[in-house]
């Protein structure tokens, strides 16, 4: 009997087990320890897109302390060739969002401009967020799991991206944020906006395919009933006067305008680049203590 129940504990069974327990011990320490200086970085096996996604995340300063206290998220999206470390690699988010209690979740997006793509089944950029990485966060972290303690915005592709989210999936975000949003991107095209519209040509095809119509925020607006309108959420959007999408961003601001939906639109001095980013997500995170729910 003695020998039997040695050999129960041979190293090829230890080692795999402490393996386990280490992994485990890890995630563990990782939802529980405030954010380090770049975020938290973890991986989604989504399904959707066939591989794992990255994503970062900053945690409040209270995380750590407060074990039963629940928080709202913030999502972030990056822009055209950039990728999820963008915004705590490049801008001083680390520190400002340790003024505010949210959860800051940056998922990667490559240049799939947050759109299933029709013609790569395995790119799935819009229904992996929606369907599971925010499910993902809920489940990992103790998130305020509602709209009302929801938002997600994004610079460039991901300032058109996060607008598209609230337009189409209202239900699931209160506030949604563009800085100097690419937001005319379903009618970009190789020809009229360059490199820019040739990743969109990649993305959505066709001038005139359904996939270009199912996106284009303009038209998604033009489309919204009075009954829809009011259950959108609120949209924030910012632009540099130096941008070359100022004047995208003015006549998506006129359709906002004309047709009564609620919104916040500041134009400043600035161009399409970091220094504007950095100050623009601040004030976001400003934005959302006053329109996210407490």
């Amino acid at each position: 009997m003695h020998l039997k129940r040695a050999s129960l504990f041979r190293p090829a069974l230890i080692v795999p087990l402490l393996l386990v327990l280490i992994q485990g011990s890890l995630a563990q320490q990782a939802t529980q320890q405030t954010s380090p200086a770049n975020g938290v970085a973890f991986k989604i096996e989504s399904r959707l897109m066939g591989r794992a996604m990255p994503y970062r995340v900053v945690l409040p300063s209270a995380y750590a302390g407060e074990k039963d206290t629940r928080f709202p998220v913030i999502y972030l999206l990056h822009g055209l060739t950039g990728h999820f470390d963008n915004w705590t690699d490049k801008t001083k988010l680390i520190e400002y969002a340790s003024r505010h209690n949210y959860i800051i979740v940056t998922p990667e997006g490559n240049d799939g401009w947050y759109a299933d793509s029709p013609s790569i089944p395995a790119d799935k950029y819009e229904s992996y967020i929606v369907k599971e990485l925010v499910p993902e966060i809920d489940k990992k972290f103790r998130t305020v799991a509602a709209r009302g303690h929801r938002a997600i915005a994004g610079l460039s592709m991901g300032g058109y991206g996060s607008i598209k989210f609230g337009l189409k999936y209202p239900e699931m975000f209160s506030l949604v944020g563009s800085f100097s949003g690419a937001l005319g991107a379903a009618s970009f095209n190789e020809k009229n906006a360059g490199r820019i519209g040739k990743s969109v040509d990649a993305v959505y095809g066709s001038t005139d395919s359904e996939s270009r119509k199912a996106n284009d925020i303009f038209g998604l607006v033009r489309g919204l009933t009075p009954e829809k309108i009011t259950a959108l959420p609120f949209i924030y959007l910012d632009c540099g006067t130096e941008d070359f999408f100022f004047q995208n961003n003015r006549d998506f601001v006129g359709l906002l305008i004309e047709k009564k939906v609620p919104h916040e639109y500041r134009e400043l001095p600035g161009k399409h680049d970091w220094v504007f980013w950095d100050s623009q997500v601040r004030e976001f995170l400003q934005v959302a203590d006053r329109r996210l729910e407490k």
